[in-house]
């Protein structure tokens, strides 16, 4: 989408569909808001006491690949601007502009639109976009927002905003809430449209449905949830997952220990194709003396080599190695044993991480998939200012895997005010 083309994209299709959504919601909580207790004495007064805030992401990208393709390099600058109102009856509203611009004519890459197919990917197109607009309403445990907006749940593993991308992921759709005790938590969301991270051409229009409820304990925080996911088109389709995780850390002496566990099952069908598999993470850790070790295992299952099992809402970056190379899941599956150090210095963050891939439904081909070593550092400058640089590297297992030697580089400055 061109720079100049904000208007056109105020009138689009997609802020109709926000539009929709959010007005028979809006009228429902009007009639609430009577029982709320005032906290700005008129609707002026909640915009001019609204909030602004600015957040700017300049970022370098090198990607080199043991292929045909030609080493790519990017450098990006993305900029979002948030606006917020203040609370009036417990209505709120936030709108949120996003736009992600080549700087200085660094765009040697394939920004997945076509452009420059002769190199590597790097996964930030140009655009200018809508981020977020919607609507809230919060009263005694209860909040619904309707419109544009980031969903989040757990770990991000299943439902993210995949905000290390230039375009982070958000979705158009209604979200309900409901709090008790800060102990107990349930949500629901409907989805009308999947806001991806490849600008406006790769948006999914969408049927789903998302549930999260948590308890949070004196050991951790138990989670159950279901995701029916279903896109909006002419074939028939569905990929239906459900899942318990339970989460949480515990004191022995200095040291904390930290423990995750998670298991999921989830049935696909699409174009007259049905499949089953399952999910499976188990993660342990100690932290002392101000370092956090951890040993991690988890397995994406596969339907006898025949289907892996997919996340397309997560923030799949944050998963299976940083230089991205199972953002799908291939049909034999994955195993990731991982182990990961990390910790600060000199007033930053750092951290290694170390991935063995492998088939979870083995081949006579296709068995290891790979290993990947990870490292990140970064500082915070001043209160406003951030530095960092972060280092992938992946080493290819059997040829028949369809994977190459990977090394990825990032540098980037931020500022948020």
């Amino acid at each position: 989408m061109k720079q100049n083309q904000l208007a056109a994209l105020i009138n689009s299709k997609l802020t109709k569909s926000i539009v929709s959504l959010a007005a028979p919601l809006s009228l429902t909580l009007l009639a609430m808001g009577s029982a709320h207790a005032e906290t700005t004495k008129s609707v002026a007064d909640a915009v001019t006491q609204g909030s602004v805030k600015v957040d700017l992401n300049l970022r370098y990208e090198m990607v080199e690949q043991d292929n045909a393709l030609k080493d790519a390099d990017g450098l990006t600058l993305r900029t979002r601007l948030t606006y917020a109102t203040a609370d009036y009856y417990g209505f709120s509203s936030t709108v949120e502009f996003e736009d992600s611009r080549v700087v200085a004519g660094v765009d040697d890459y394939n920004n997945t639109l076509g452009k420059n197919p002769e190199y590597s990917v790097i996964a930030d197109p140009e655009t200018t976009e809508l981020d977020q607009f919607f609507l809230k309403y919060d009263y005694e445990g209860f909040s619904a927002k309707a419109g544009r907006q980031v969903i989040t749940f757990d770990n991000q593993r299943f439902v993210g905003h995949v905000g290390w991308r230039q375009d982070r992921q958000t979705f158009d759709g209604v979200m309900l809430e409901y709090k008790f005790n800060d102990v107990f938590k349930i949500d629901y969301g409907y989805i009308s449209q999947r806001n991806r991270i490849f600008a406006e051409e790769k948006d999914i229009d969408a049927k789903d449905n998302l549930i999260n409820a948590s308890l949070k304990t004196g050991f951790g925080t138990l989670s159950g949830y279901g995701y029916l996911l279903e896109e909006d088109i002419e074939t028939s389709n569905g990929l239906d997952t459900y899942g318990l995780r339970f989460a949480g850390n515990t004191d022995v002496g200095d040291i904390k220990v930290l423990y995750t566990a998670e298991y999921a099952t989830q049935d696909s069908d699409t174009a007259g194709q049905s499949y089953s598999a399952d999910y499976m993470s188990i993660e342990g850790g100690v932290g002392f003396f101000g370092i956090t070790f951890k040993v991690g295992y988890e397995v994406l299952g596969s339907d006898g080599g025949d289907y892996g099992f997919q996340t397309p809402l997560a923030t799949l970056h944050g998963f299976n190695g940083w230089s991205d190379q199972f953002l799908s899941t291939p049909k034999q599956g994955l195993a990731d044993l991982y182990a990961s150090i990390g910790g600060k210095i000199i007033g930053g963050k750092w951290a290694l991480v170390y991935h063995e891939f492998e088939a979870d439904k083995s081949s006579a081909l296709v068995d290891d998939l790979g290993s990947e070593i990870d490292a990140v550092f970064s500082v915070p400058v001043t209160k406003n200012y951030t530095l960092g640089v972060k280092y992938a590297a992946y080493s290819a297992g059997d040829l028949a895997a369809g994977k190459v030697d990977t090394d990825k580089v990032w540098l980037w400055a931020n500022a948020k005010f």
